[in-house]
């Protein structure tokens, strides 16, 4: 099934996958899913993620991380820029979401960033989503 928002896909996957409470979820995979998942990883969103081989399409097994409480490290996942319509950042904005909670995923000319690295490497790009 040929899916319009890949982002959004793997988004919603993992958001129901947590409110499931599952210990990992598939999604289809691609370069932009697996830096995407790289952040999340980096950041203590989820606990690891592999590629698996698959006939058809490679899949991402993400597997999503809880506290001692059974509480996802997740707390929410929005995407803003949607095919639809995009929403950009540029430099002077990119302050404005260091002051937000959680962590904002932005894609730029310098590949998938955070928005604080995008702010380091003093580029601006489109807003790809939020995860708190």
């Amino acid at each position: 099934m040929k899916v319009s928002d890949p982002i959004a896909d793997m988004l919603t996957r993992i958001r129901n996958a947590c409110k499931a409470k599952h210990k990992k979820v598939d999604v289809p995979s691609s370069a932009m899913k697996k830096r995407i998942a790289q952040l999340l990883l980096e950041h203590n969103f989820i606990s690891n993620f592999v590629e698996v081989e698959d006939t058809r399409q490679n899949l991402l097994r993400i597997f999503l991380k809880y506290d001692h409480q059974n509480n996802s490290f997740i707390s929410g996942l929005r995407r803003i820029s949607k095919p639809s319509l995009r929403v950009y950042a540029d430099k002077k904005q990119l302050d404005q979401m260091r002051q937000e909670v959680g962590l904002t995923i932005l894609s730029t000319s310098k590949g998938i960033l955070t928005h604080r690295q995008a702010k380091e490497a003093g580029v601006g790009g489109e807003v790809l989503f939020k995860v708190w």
